[in-house]
């Protein structure tokens, strides 16, 4: 896998926030796939890369946060809408 890049920290509140709350998120990734998933919780190893963990119909698997595109909450009432989560100083909602 490349180069982990990691997250913005202004965007690691989304996924603490959606972890917190246990949202039901719609994932894209940066390859184009998507993934409707709860989110579990966030870690970091000890490569200091980054992971959310997610529970899909499948089972609960990880997903490196440079490879999250986008997360959307899917859950009515959630404390925020789409983000775009980009490696950088972009933000966008």
């Amino acid at each position: 896998m490349d180069t982990y890049k990691p997250l913005h920290c202004d965007l690691h509140d989304y996924l603490e926030i959606a972890c917190l709350c246990s949202y039901t998120l719609d994932i894209e990734l940066t390859d184009g796939q998507r993934v409707t998933a709860r989110a579990i919780t966030t870690r970091t190893a000890s490569t200091r890369e980054e992971f959310l963990e997610i529970e899909t119909a499948d089972g609960r698997q990880e997903i490196r946060l440079d490879q999250l595109l986008a997360i959307t909450p899917l859950n009515e009432n959630a404390r925020f809408g789409r983000v775009v989560l980009t490696v950088g100083d972009q933000i966008a909602h």
